[in-house]
């Protein structure tokens, strides 16, 4: 690869967590971080080799020299930093979701396009080995034509309130991870969703205006039916399952342990339990999604997970909380997706 220059936007945790993973690739180099408050990150940024720290973001859209920047900002600001950075022509890998809003994530892409630069949204699970595994066995038929599709996403402890509050909601901060994948593996557009929706671990999730607990089920395009399920809280560890049933067999994806030891004996028959947090269970996704981005930006090539697949599970999403709210299934319209976002 030809050597790419990237500058971080938002120095929390991903933001450091991508820092530490582009470091391995020799073709990039790190120039500058930003973050509204840099005095704590004086010997972070040292211990990594970045010359630059800076509380304003607008420091990096205007450095020359960056090809590449990183939004790993909250939420709320994404969009408007990607229609900034768009316009100052550099190439963008933005955390997931682009926003809240269909509408705004759309107008966010028109700027994108119009500019001809590159983004990559961070659904870091499509790069995922086991589930890039299913997905090749999928496309080249070996399943047969895909029939039903299954997703386990369950996380080891609730997330604070204080994250609750400004989360976006249980379908746009957590399942919308299961969303992409759904997409990914079926290579089909959603054009149902039905949602069922609890609050079984903790009242104050649903005082602050969300769930813990979900189900929801997909019709595809291609005819297949997808479940989904979801829960804050699996006190085993970080729970990640796929299966995608066809006409020729199942192809099945388990949770990654620590080892892959089973203890028979006559008490019973034990193994180690899945590993605990997302940042263990998807490190090499992380590393690989990175890694792909720079080779695209510095070869030339089409991202993998367009700005069209962010906005595409934010719909699915939107259309989840709709059809929890109503208690009905609700239809997603693809007929005139292109001509929206092109016009």
């Amino acid at each position: 690869m030809n050597r790419v220059t990237v500058g971080i936007i938002g120095a929390g945790r991903i933001g450091k967590l991508h820092v530490d993973h582009l470091r391995l690739i020799p073709q990039i180099k790190i120039k500058a971080v930003s973050d509204i408050e840099v005095r704590h990150l004086q010997e972070w940024a040292e211990s990594r080799g970045i010359p630059v720290l800076t509380t304003n973001y607008q420091d990096l859209l205007a450095d020359s020299e960056i090809d590449a920047v990183f939004i790993c900002s909250p939420t709320t600001t994404h969009a408007r930093i990607i229609k900034e950075a768009a316009l100052a022509k550099k190439n963008i890998f933005c955390e997931k979701p682009v926003s809240f809003s269909v509408e705004e994530t759309m107008d966010a892409l028109k700027v994108v396009e119009e500019n001809g630069v590159q983004l990559q949204v961070g659904f870091n699970r499509r790069f995922d080995r086991n589930f890039k595994r299913v997905h090749d066995l999928v496309q080249n038929g070996q399943i047969g034509k895909p029939h039903i599709l299954k997703i386990t996403s369950r996380d080891p402890e609730p997330p604070s309130l204080e994250y609750v509050r400004t989360s976006g909601g249980l379908f746009m901060d957590m399942m919308i991870h299961d969303f992409d994948l759904a997409r990914y593996l079926l290579n089909s557009e959603v054009v149902e969703v039905s949602a069922h929706g609890t609050n079984l671990l903790d009242p104050a999730i649903g005082e602050a205006g969300d769930i813990d607990t979900a189900i929801v089920t997909l019709k595809f395009a291609n005819g297949a039916l997808g479940v989904i399920d979801n829960s804050r809280q699996a006190v085993y560890g970080y729970d990640q399952r796929v299966e995608v049933f066809g006409t020729k067999g199942t192809a099945m994806a388990d949770n990654c342990r620590p080892t892959t030891v089973e203890v028979s004996t006559r008490e019973g028959v034990s193994k180690d339990k899945p590993l605990y947090f997302f940042l263990e269970r998807y490190t090499q996704a992380y590393i690989e999604e990175v890694t792909q981005f720079a080779k695209t930006i510095s070869e030339g090539h089409d991202v993998s997970c367009t700005g069209m697949d962010g906005l595409q599970a934010e719909r699915i999403a939107k259309a989840a909380k709709e059809s929890l709210l109503k208690g009905c299934p609700v239809k997603l319209d693809h007929s005139n997706q292109e001509i929206t976002l092109n016009s």
